[in-house]
């Protein structure tokens, strides 16, 4: 999402408050996974710029204009890890249609994220769903110099329809796509699909003006974002695949949070990363909650 306004980044970024506890132990059946590490399999990380983690440490990878960075947590995890390969195509801005088609970037393209995982592969993750979602396109209409205003709710509810959430409940066969492939493409891989962060706070009216945002749209904006989270524990539960829960382990890291405790940067950098995403410290945080889920059996 490099070269966007920054405030148009607000709704695209914006991370999960709560995670339901339904998600927590959830997995999918005994399979017979290949291993991974101490100089053996193939791990591939595949996703948009919160995998890609721009600005976060020095650029990796080509096209540049993906953004990713050598200290996201696919390179994290694999430091930990460490494979006989590893391969991030992660790219700023990627939807699910970019899984399997070429990427436009302001600096030359990525090809199909999903040409990189091979039948020797071992070891997937996918941080994916926020862009299928439109929330780019919505931002602006969320932007209020007024924190009692919630034009956002205003436009996107109507009565019983929420429009949101029928674009989230949209996006859930890309991802559940996406994950089939995956698993043809790979079949003895472990998948994992990496949740969001959290990124307003849990709870609470928000941080207006930092985040200008009013309390309304936050509180509609947090569950928009829970409900994508659910969305994709949803669907790794019943494509054979794990989820990993960022958002619990990310509470009171959020961008309203102090300078050296946040994990995901506002408008106003306190840190390095790109404006309205994860820091070094939330892909450490993230890095972390994808070894705890590759530490139990599943």
């Amino acid at each position: 999402m490099a070269g966007l306004a920054a405030v148009a980044l607000i709704i695209a970024v914006v991370g999960i408050g709560t995670t339901l506890r339904e998600h927590e132990g959830a997995g999918p059946p005994a399979r017979d996974h290949a291993p991974t590490g101490g100089g053996v399999g193939r791990y591939v990380a595949l996703g948009d710029s919160y995998t890609a983690g721009p600005g976060t440490g020095t650029p990796t990878g080509e096209p540049r204009g993906c953004a990713r960075s050598a200290n996201n947590y696919p390179h994290l995890v694999a430091a930990e890890l460490a494979p006989a390969e590893f391969v991030d195509v992660s790219c700023g801005g990627a939807t699910t249609v970019h899984l399997t088609t070429d990427q436009e970037t302001s600096a030359g393209v990525n090809p199909p994220q999903l040409a990189a995982v091979t039948a020797d592969t071992t070891l997937v993750t996918l941080g994916i769903g926020g862009n299928d979602v439109g929330f780019v396109q919505l931002a602006h209409e969320c932007v209020t110099s007024e924190p009692n205003r919630s034009p956002c709710r205003d436009r996107y509810v109507r009565g019983s329809q929420d429009r949101l959430a029928e674009a989230i409940d949209a996006a859930s066969r890309g991802v559940g796509g996406a994950l089939d492939r995956i698993q043809r493409r790979a079949p003895r891989a472990r998948v994992l699909v990496v949740g969001y962060p959290t990124v307003l706070p849990a709870q609470g009216p928000g941080c207006w003006p930092e985040l200008p945002v009013g309390v309304r749209d936050v509180a509609y904006l947090r569950e928009s974002l829970r409900r994508l989270n659910d969305m994709l524990a949803q669907q790794a539960r019943s494509h054979r695949a794990e989820f990993v829960d960022t958002a619990r382990p990310s509470v009171g890291h959020d961008m309203c949070a102090p300078p050296g405790l946040r994990w995901v940067e506002g408008l106003t950098r306190t840190a390095q990363s790109a404006p309205l995403h994860p820091n070094a410290q939330g892909q450490l945080g993230m890095a972390d909650a994808v070894l705890r889920v590759l530490d139990d059996e599943p």
